[in-house]
């Protein structure tokens, strides 16, 4: 497939821009059905602005009492926690989302018989 340079026009900014050859070849070969829309000028701006700023909040923690920041804006009524409080809770998942790994002591883990949930070998 033969590819030659086309002018497009930026729906930000306005400005022609030239989708190269070499361009439109990377596209064809990712599969990539849409043409660009943006020039690189405004195709850098917005992926530079394009992390979202979070709203960190002062308040604080209902446990301890100290003053913390948190990533959301407090509901009335609901306690909230500072990062060392939070992860001190039983049952909370991990700060990266993850179930918690469960940990056994070192003697049940190196005995077969001693497997959580009886599913070990049998001795005799």
């Amino acid at each position: 497939m033969e590819f030659t340079d086309r002018v497009l026009k930026c729906i930000d900014c306005g400005a022609e821009f030239i989708f190269t050859a070499g361009e439109q070849l990377f596209f064809h070969d990712k599969q990539f059905t849409n043409d660009p829309k943006r020039c690189k000028q405004c195709k850098a701006k917005r992926a530079s602005s394009s992390g979202r700023a979070r709203t960190e909040t002062r308040t604080t923690c209902s446990e301890c009492g100290t003053a913390t920041t948190v990533p959301f804006k407090p509901t009335q009524g609901r306690p909230v926690l500072c990062r060392s409080c939070f992860q001190k809770q039983p049952g909370k998942a991990s700060a990266s989302g993850a179930k918690p790994e469960i940990l056994y002591p070192a003697t049940a883990a190196l005995s077969p018989t001693r497997e959580p949930g009886g599913g070990g070998l049998d001795p005799s």
